[in-house]
């Protein structure tokens, strides 16, 4: 396979987890909120992660650049890649439906917010945050640039190790001992591990 090809499955990835998104997006935006966390704080953490899901790879998809970072391709990469990005949509999409009308972009409790646990929720309190390291880890597996493979990684991190603490503590303040008890059975991320 190609570079043509990786970058290819790299932009139908991010095409597709848009489409997935656009039609939560627009029900969120109609549903009131009724508490939100640090708003100015939540802007910044997500102009990190999309410079590193983004706009960075967008640059090298586009322009090849930065051309110094560059590095050859293995011919293993862009199949593990689309098998990972593939992963990463399904649970994506998974995450949205098994949500439903309680999902936010931001740290945000809705009117009439509801604790979800079952579906992908059931093993795990953030499959949706699992979501976006499996697109970062496809995205370093089919950029094969220094900078904007691993961009993702990077980006993504910095809001994932920001974020996760103060969106547990938000769901505790709001369901409490209900909460709690979610935690004590699941894990963060990985199954049984974290």
């Amino acid at each position: 396979m190609t570079l043509i090809v990786a970058k290819a499955i790299w932009i139908v990835g991010v095409v597709s987890w848009c489409i997935i998104r656009y039609p939560h997006g627009r029900r969120a935006r109609r549903t009131p909120k009724v508490r939100r966390s640090d708003r100015g704080r939540e802007i910044v953490l997500m102009a990190i992660s999309a410079t590193g899901l983004g706009v960075l790879p967008s640059i090298y998809v586009i322009a090849n650049a930065p051309a110094f970072a560059n590095y050859a391709l293995r011919p293993w990469q862009p199949w593990l890649g689309a098998a990972v990005f593939a992963a990463a949509l399904w649970l994506f999409q998974r995450t949205h439906k098994d949500l439903g009308r309680n999902w936010s972009v931001t740290l945000e409790v809705r009117d009439r917010h509801t604790l979800v646990t079952n579906g992908v929720y059931s093993r795990v309190r953030h499959p949706m945050y699992l979501a976006f390291w499996l697109w970062a880890v496809a995205q370093a597996l089919l950029l094969p640039n220094w900078i904007a493979g691993p961009a993702g990684l990077i980006g993504f991190g910095t809001l994932f190790l920001l974020r996760v603490g103060r969106e547990e503590a938000l769901m505790i303040e709001t369901f409490g001992d209900e909460y709690r008890r979610y935690m004590a059975r699941t894990s963060r991320i990985l199954p049984g591990i974290y």
